[in-house]
């Protein structure tokens, strides 16, 4: 069993109700943004915030379901020559001092390039958990999920509000880990509003997996991860956090994203 896998059961108690159980919260960053040694110093600080996952972006030059805050978090990145190699060597690294779950969110060109078998392997060794691969549909993920299930990894697929039925029942089928849903129809990016109709997806979902379901996409406050939370098993941010990276003084990056995410965690905290 992943170790996602087992942190969703370890957090999960079969007596208590589904609506009163910790909430998973997890924090999205790009891989060498603003640089390898804030990424290092800030994963740290983003779990004593109270995060439980982390979710390392490798960062891509197309990266399609990105809005223009990680689009400028990728570029920067790839300017400053991190690759999918240098990605793997901080995963390791952050293996060293954390003990939380960590995810690859990657698009399929690098993981194709690099080599599907090497990259789980590499990942597997450096101490990734599961993968996210936000353009790759589970009718052509049947190699990835084979090789990451090879290397006790869960393959996450992403679930949107245009989905139909069918596609839902095989997104929930294969998704391992938890199914990433996104919350709104577009990229990442923060949202000064959620949409109206989330509450109706979401049942849509429920009614068809009992997985546990992330939300992620177009969260930015306290008040939205609150709402999430009362409909789902776990809060995702991302584009937010990177927002605070991108305007923090490097003495205080650390402290600055971990003070947000202490408040996600208290607005999604059961009481």
């Amino acid at each position: 069993m992943s170790r996602i896998a087992t942190f969703f059961e370890s957090s999960e108690n079969a007596t208590t109700p589904r609506k009163e159980r910790k909430k998973v919260l997890i924090a999205y960053l790009t891989v060498g943004y603003p640089t390898i040694e804030a990424t290092l110093e800030v994963v740290p600080a983003l779990l004593e915030g109270g995060c439980d996952m982390i979710e390392l972006g490798i960062p891509f030059s197309d990266p399609l379901a990105d809005g223009t805050t990680i689009q400028r978090a990728s570029h920067r990145a790839l300017q400053q020559g991190v690759t999918p190699k240098l990605c793997l060597e901080v995963a390791h690294e952050l293996r060293q001092r954390v003990d939380a779950p960590l995810i690859f969110m990657s698009y399929y060109n690098p993981l194709l390039r690099y080599g599907l078998e090497a990259f789980c392997a590499a990942s597997a060794q450096g101490g990734i958990d599961g993968l996210i691969v936000p353009d790759l549909p589970p009718e052509e993920g049947a190699e990835l999920e084979r090789l990451a299930e090879r290397h006790q990894m869960d393959l996450i697929y992403l679930l949107a509000p245009t989905t139909t039925r069918e596609r839902l029942r095989l997104v929930a089928a294969r998704s391992r880990g938890f199914i990433y849903v996104v919350s709104l129809r577009g990229v990442t990016g923060a949202r000064e509003a959620l949409p109206t109709d989330l509450e109706d997806f979401i049942a849509r979902v429920r009614g068809i997996t009992s997985k546990p379901l992330c939300v992620g996409f177009g969260i930015a406050t306290p008040e939205q991860a609150r709402r999430v939370a009362t409909l789902a098993d776990g809060v995702i941010l991302g584009s937010r956090i990177v927002e605070i990276l991108e305007s923090s003084e490097p003495r205080s990056i650390g402290a600055a994203a971990g003070a947000f995410i202490r408040q996600i965690r208290n607005a999604i905290s059961p009481h």
